[in-house]
This record gives structure tokens, sequence and C-alpha cells, in this order.
């Protein structure tokens, strides 16, 4: 057993969550983390709502409400969705918490004290309409590194540059689209290049990630340059440092935080549970925490945060790096195993985007159609890999053709004719199995060692893929078996043979197809006459703030129980009912219906 830390980005909490986002971060960790919970892992899946920054504050002033009454908002909207997606998070909980400041301000301190923030004075964009600092991503003009004319003040996305706003060719503010002023002020830096070396060395040691995550974050380490971490801002974590600390103008950036919320959130899990030193299994790199390991998910614009900042503040933290330095108050800390980034998607042919309307949103989408339905999706067809669009006709076609017709029809069939004839699981005929039989059982007890070592290795369509292979095996058996044409008493023990084949085979695939289809899977449990808890869920509780600070909501659960990851005999006997349907077909007229929602 190994200690598994399942990293989850944070979304910002200044909107509900459209489908593309919880296909890259969402989904697909949820999958690796109830894997790797059935294999006998100990998971520690946490993440929350990102919720500093100057767009937070901006839009709270632009609806006349204040950052915090924003964030309470649209944290709770979001980890409501999060739990209707079945998203079993350990905890998810928000950066404004004390406890998240607190640590925060611990790796600051210890990475001063180390030498690897440094003060420096640089140029600051402002608004000259009301003289308020305008953030480096609310700033956009042309890459003067590649010519992209849609690059923003912090980073270039067509070529992935880190950039300065002063640096852009024609800035303009996406606030208003005004020419920002430049002017002088004092901020500190995170000194990259002093980290360089060291990431270098860890980077070359990392085997098995996505060839464009690694090649993408080598490349960076060519061109590191300091990095501002505060910034001139009224909303966010205040530096801790003599003479800063009582500042109201100036803030630790969002982006420096916001990474710090892994470990924020890992201690607030742990202080929770009862045990509050409990994060170090996952965390220390001394003896607690030697053999854990972390896997980060995201989406692709987010993989210079996770695969360069966030191991330098971690290394900077630990006392590597050319500067040297000790540990802080929290020891070692292990730097992230891998970082698993997906791709884009894109909604019928188009990027989403909330303001053009080109979006939809989690909560819209549940309200239509089935949780299952929409991870069903990501997992077989989503941008694991490369840029995937997700169409309204894909969509009905993969639900229908596949859930539906493929899966729900298997389950349906074996079900009904054993409840109809046996009334229960029937026992196996004392003649024995034939070779069909038997190869059938084989190639499903043979998914596990497959379909696991996919999901292991963050390959989850070739998972989701070999565990439907074995449905369409299980659908070509009972088509060739032919059950329903043995009507007579003779006839019998070997109906019962291949219904109790078929129906061993619906369970083994079920619990292969677990990690995917959560509510699904909990359904066909209890179909197959089972009891009790087979696939775990998120729910959400209203808790105090531990230090004293106002109470909000987390999603938590209760993941030790629920099904193994292997292959459970069925007890013969056990009463079976009539089943109703797992997945709903959908009509084709919904295409129609959500294009017409698309176009306004």
């Amino acid at each position: 057993m190994s200690h598994v830390l399942a990293a989850v980005a944070w979304p910002y909490a200044n909107g509900p969550r459209h489908i593309g986002h919880v296909s890259g971060f969402g989904v697909p960790s949820d999958v690796f983390a109830r894997y790797m919970r059935m294999a006998g892992h100990d998971v520690l899946m946490v993440s929350g709502t990102d919720e500093h920054g100057t767009p937070i504050q901006v839009q709270a002033d632009a609806e006349g409400v204040t950052p915090r009454e924003l964030a309470d908002r649209y944290n709770r909207v979001i980890a409501e969705d999060l739990r209707a997606l079945g998203l079993s998070y350990d905890l998810f909980t928000r950066t404004t918490t004390r406890n998240h400041y607190a640590v925060v301000q611990e790796l600051f301190t210890g990475l001063h004290r180390n030498g690897y923030i440094v003060p420096k004075v640089t140029t600051g964009a402002i608004s000259p309409s009301t003289g308020r600092t305008l953030p480096d991503r609310y700033i956009e003009g042309t890459c003067p590194i590649c010519g992209y004319d849609s690059a923003r003040g912090d980073q270039c996305d067509n070529c992935g540059n880190q950039l300065d706003p002063i640096d852009l060719i024609d800035p303009k503010s996406k606030i208003n689209g005004e020419t920002p002023e430049f002017v002088e002020t004092e901020h500190f830096f995170l000194d990259l290049p002093a980290l360089a070396d060291a990431l270098r060395q860890w980077l070359d040691s990392r085997d098995g990630w996505r060839p464009n995550v690694l090649r993408f974050s080598r490349n960076l380490l060519d061109d590191l340059q300091p990095r501002a971490i505060t910034r001139d801002l009224e909303w966010g974590v205040p530096i801790p440092l003599e003479g800063w600390q009582d500042r109201s103008d100036k803030r630790i950036y969002v982006w420096f935080d916001a990474v710090i919320g892994y470990l924020s959130a890992s201690i607030e899990w742990a202080r929770r549970s009862g045990d509050p030193e409990a994060w170090r299994k996952w965390w220390s790199a001394d003896a607690e925490g030697k053999d854990a390991r972390s896997y980060y998910f995201m989406g692709k614009d987010n993989i210079v945060f996770h695969s360069v900042i966030w191991p330098a503040l971690l290394g900077g933290y630990s006392g590597d790096g050319s500067r040297d330095g000790e540990p802080g108050d929290l020891g070692r800390l292990n730097l992230p195993t891998e970082v698993v980034s997906s791709e884009y998607l894109t909604m019928e042919g188009r990027k989403f985007s909330s303001s053009r309307k080109v979006v939809i949103y989690v909560r819209d989408f549940l309200e239509r159609y089935d949780a299952d339905a929409l991870r069903y999706f990501i997992a077989v067809a989503g941008p694991e890999s490369n840029d995937t669009d997700f169409t309204w006709a894909e969509f009905l076609r993969r639900n229908n053709d596949e859930l539906v017709a493929g899966w729900g029809n298997l389950v349906n069939r074996s079900v009904s004719m054993a409840a109809k004839n046996f009334g229960a699981i029937p026992p196996v005929d004392p003649a024995g199995l034939t070779d069909a039989d038997r190869a059938l059982l084989d190639t499903a007890k043979a998914g596990f060692a497959v379909v696991g070592d996919l999901i292991a290795r963050h390959r989850q369509k070739q998972a989701i893929g070999e565990a439907m292979k074995v449905v369409a095996e299980a659908n070509k058996y009972l088509s060739e078996q032919a059950p329903w044409k043995l009507k007579g008493d003779d006839d019998k023990p070997r109906m019962g043979t291949i219904l109790h084949v078929a129906l061993q085979v619906v369970s083994d695939a079920n619990t292969l197809l677990t990690p995917f289809l959560p509510h699904s899977a909990q359904k066909i449990h209890e179909l197959l006459g089972g009891t009790g808890v087979h696939a775990p869920m998120p729910v959400i509780e209203e808790v105090d703030d531990l230090d004293g600070g106002p109470a909000y909501p987390v999603l938590t659960g209760d993941y030790t129980v629920g099904a193994r990851w292997e292959s459970v005999p069925l007890e013969v006997g056990r009463p079976l009912a009539a089943p109703k349907p797992v997945f709903r077909k959908l009509d084709p007229s919904i295409v129609d219906e959500e294009l017409a929602r698309l176009a306004g």
C-alpha cells in the first residue's frame, strides 16, 4: 500500500465551472483516486476554490458586493456542482481560511529566510482612469517573442513564455481597453534562476510523464526569470514580514498562494481528522512520507505553475537550490511525482467562452442529463492528450450507442432473464462450464490487471476502452449462447449457467467501470442483489473555520467503504428483481435544442 496524493487544480471562484473545466481537472483526477482507493492505496484527494486576486476584486466591485461575499457565493456553487458530478474529494476547501493564510505565510517566510525571495523595484501597470493596479493577466498585447496578438501580461499562451506587461507590444487593459501607465513599485520576487539547476535535475529524473508536459517544462528552464510574488492589491494574503504585514496595499500574489493550497488543504484535512500530523504521510520527504506519491491534475494552461513554480517553492523551502538553506518548520517537502495535464476541450468547434456564451455550465448540464453520461464522454472522448471537440451529436451517439445499447443493454437483459426465470442468481450446471463460458470469465478477470495498469499510468481513454471490450464480449456471448431459446426443463441447468456467467461478468465489468461511472455502478450493484455502499459519494458539510474565521462548506466523504479492485464471485441464490433501466436513452431532438441554446 502506498500513500497517494491526488492534487486537483483549484477552480477560480468568480463564477460557475463549465464542462471544459471539469474535463481537465475534475473527472480524470476522480477516476484515478477512485481506482487507487479500490486497489488498496491510502489516497488523499484535495483541492478547493481559489479566491484571491484582482479578478475577484474587479467583479465584486462591478456587482456591488465585497470580494468575500462573491467568493462565498461561488465557493458554494462550485462545491455543489462537483458533489453532483461525484468527485470524491477527501477535502475540497477554499483559500480564504485562516489555516491557508498561515501555511502560505510559512512557505513565504521559509523561502525568504533561505534567500529565494528577494525585494526588487519594478515597473507596475496602473489604470489611468481609476489609479488601481492592473494585474498582468488583465493586460493583453502582442507577444514580443512569437508575435501572437492576444498574449497576456504574465504569459503567452501561444509560445508558453513568461512575460512582463511592459514588454508587450501595444498593451491594452482587458477591463476597459485603455493603455496602462507603468510606474515604479517595490515587490518581492521568487528567484527562479537560483533554483533552475535543482529543477532541471528533478525534471531529468521524471519517468512516464506525458511527453508534451515534460518537453514544455524543460523548455521553460532555458529562460527562467525572477517572478513577482506580491502585488499592489487589497484582496489577498498579507505579506508576513516586518514593515509589510500591516500594509493594506500590498498582498501576496494569487498564483503563489493558490498552489500552496495543496499543502494547506492537506494540513486542514489532517487537523479535521483528529491527527494534526497525518498530512506528513503524503508530504514529508523524511521518514513518514518517504514512499508517498503525488499526482497533480490540471489543464495544460496550468503546467508552468505545477511543473516549474510549485516544485521551485517546495525545493526552496526545503533548502534545495544554489543558495542552500534549511527546511522550515514543516520540514523537507515532497516534490510532485507527476504532473498530469489534459489538453483543451472545445465546444462545437469553438473555444469555451463565458463572455461569448460558448459554454455549458456543469450545473445546467446536470439539470438535463445524468452525471455518468458526462463522465463517460470525458473518459472516452475527452482531451487526455489532444485538444478535443465536444459536440452534441457525438454526446448523443456515445450515450445512446455505447452506454445505453452496449453497457445498459447487457445489464438489463442479463438481470431481466435471470429474475424472470430464476428470481435469483442461478447456479452453475453441475456438468460444468464450456470453453466459451471459461473464455468470457477469463477475459473479465484479466481486465483488472489491464484496466488498472492503464488508469495508474493515466491512460484513461485506453482503460475505459478495455473495460468496454469486456462488455462487448459479454454481449456477443449472450447473443451466441441465446439462453432465451432454452425453454424446456432439461435446458434449464444450461440456461442457469449461461446467465450465471453473464451476471458474473456484469459484476466484474461494473467494478472495472466504477472509477468512471460511480453513480450507475452503485445502481448495478443493487440490481445484482448487492447491499451497502459500492461506490462512495462525496457530501457537503458545513464547518467552522479551525482558527476562528467565518464558517464555510467543504466537500468530503467516507471512502473507506466500497468495492475492491477484484473479481468477487456472485452468491448463488441472491434474490433478483426485475431491473429498471440504468441509463437514459436520449431523443435525437436534443441536438437541435442544445445548438439553439448555444446560438442564443
